[in-house]
C-alpha cells in the first residue's frame, strides 16, 4: 500500500532522530529526571532569558487570537538588528523550517543540491523530500572543502547548503574563504548559508553576512533563536535574502508558522545583549573545561567554533554506541553521530560547569 501512497524518494527518507529527551532516559533506565544531565541537542544551558519569559507572560492574554501571520513586530526587530528592510526577512518555525522552505521553493524533482559530507542531516532530508539528487562533497579535515563544493555544482544544481560553523563537527571557514566561494557560484544557484551557531564565534572570527546578501542576490542567510538565544522549545528561525528570493520563500512558508508566544519571546531575546554575552562567556569556559579533559584522557577531538565538541571515544565502529549507552545508564545524554558516518565519535553539547563535570566524571568511569 505504501508504494501507492508516496513516491519512492519519500519512502527512502530516514526520519530525523532528535536527541533523547530527559523524560525518556528516566523511563528507560529507571533514573531520577532531576539527576539527568542532557548535553545532546546543543541547547543553551542557561535556558530562556528572563526578558523572553516576561514577554511571553504579557502575550498570553492574546492567545485566543491567531498570531500575526506576517510577524510585523518580529521582522521589525530583525530589520533593526541586522540593518535590512523587512521585505528581506522570512520567518521560520525554527531554522529547520527555513532549510526546508528553501528546498521546496527553488528545487524541482530530479535537479541537484550540493552540501558537504558531515553537513547537518536536514540538508539530506530536505533534498530527499523534494525528490532532488544529492551531491555530497567529501569533507576536508571534518569541514567544508569550498573549492571542491564549487567544482561540484552541476548544470542542474539549484541549491547549495553551507553551515558555518558546521554541525556536528564544529568547523569554521573564514569570511574571506566564504566570499571567494560565493563569487564562484552561478547566479541561478541559491546558496543557503546556515549560521545557527554564529553568535558563539569569538570577536576575531565574526563577519557580517548581510553585506553579502546585498552583493549576491542568490544568497540566503539562515539564523536560529534556538541556540545562543535560548528559545529552542519555541521554534523561531529566520532568513535574510533579497526581496525576489524572500517573495518566493514566503509563497511556500505556512501561514502562522511562528506562534504568538514565540514571536514575543524572540523580540525580547533579540534585544537582550547581556544574556547573549553571558551565553558566550559560559560557552567559552565550558569549551575549555571539556577540551582540557579530553586532552588529559588522550582523546582526539575536533576544534569547535560552536557550542559543542565532537570527540572520538574509541577506535572500532561500535565505540560511539557503546560509550553512549554506558553514559545513558549513568544519566548523561550526549549525541551519537553514527548516522553522519562517524560511529567512533560522540557530539557533546557544552553545558554549565557542573553539567560538564558530571559528564567528564562519567566518561572517565566508562573509559576506565
Amino acid at each position: 500500500m505504501s508504494k501507492q501512497l508516496a513516491p519512492a524518494y519519500v519512502r527512502a527518507i530516514a526520519p530525523y532522530q532528535a536527541g533523547k529527551p530527559i523524560s525518556e532516559v528516566a523511563r528507560e533506565f529507571g533514573l531520577d529526571e532531576a539527576a539527568i544531565v542532557k548535553l545532546a541537542s546543543n541547547e543553551n544551558p542557561l535556558g530562556m532569558p528572563e526578558s523572553a519569559k516576561l514577554a511571553m507572560q504579557q502575550a498570553v492574554a492574546e492567545l485566543g487570537r491567531y498570531p500575526d501571520a506576517n510577524g510585523f513586530e518580529l521582522k521589525a526587530a530583525i530589520s533593526a538588528k541586522y540593518d535590512v528592510p523587512q521585505s528581506w526577512v522570512t520567518l521560520g518555525n525554527g531554522s529547520n523550517d527555513i532549510l526546508e522552505i528553501a528546498a521546496h521553493a527553488f528545487v524541482q524533482a530530479g535537479q541537484s543540491v550540493v552540501y558537504a559530507q558531515y553537513g547537518f542531516l536536514v540538508y539530506a532530508l530536505a533534498t530527499q523530500a523534494v525528490g532532488a539528487r544529492a551531491i555530497e562533497v567529501p569533507a576536508r579535515d571534518f569541514g567544508h572543502d569550498l573549492d571542491a563544493m564549487a567544482a561540484a555544482i552541476d548544470a542542474d544544481t539549484r541549491l547549495v547548503y553551507l553551515a558555518n560553523p558546521n554541525n556536528p563537527t564544529g568547523t569554521f571557514v573564514t569570511a574571506a574563504q566564504l566570499e571567494a566561494f560565493l563569487a564562484k557560484v552561478p547566479a541561478d544557484v541559491v546558496v543557503v548559508l546556515d549560521e545557527a551557531y554564529n553568535e558563539y564565534l569569538a570577536a576575531e572570527h565574526q563577519y557580517e553576512s548581510t553585506a553579502w546578501v546585498r552583493k549576491y542576490p542568490n544568497l540566503v542567510v539562515s539564523r536560529t533563536m534556538s541556540k545562543a538565544y535560548g528559545l529552542a522549545g519555541l521554534r523561531v528561525g529566520f532568513a535574510i535574502a533579497q526581496p525576489e528570493v524572500t517573495d518566493l520563500m514566503n509563497r511556500i512558508r505556512q501561514p502562522f508558522n511562528v506562534n504568538s508566544l514565540a514571536q514575543a519571546a524572540a523580540i525580547a531575546a533579540l534585544n537582550d545583549q547581556a544574556f547573549l554575552a553571558r551565553s558566550a562567556d559560559v560557552n567559552r569556559a565550558g569549551y575549555a573545561q571539556l577540551t582540557a579533559a579530553f586532552d588529559a584522557l588522550g582523546l582526539r577531538f575536533v576544534p569547535s567554533f560552536g557550542n559543542f565538541v565532537l570527540v572520538q571515544v574509541g577506535e572500532d565502529d561500535g565505540a560511539g554506541a557503546r560509550v553512549n549507552l554506558a553514559l545513558l545508564k549513568q544519566g548523561i545524554i550526549v549525541r551519537p553521530v553514527a548516522n553522519y558516518g562517524l560511529p567512533q565519535w560522540l557530539r557533546v553539547s557544552i553545558g554549565l560547569p557542573e553539567e560538564n563535570a558530571a559528564f567528564i566524571g562519567a566518561l572517565k568511569t566508562v573509559l576506565a
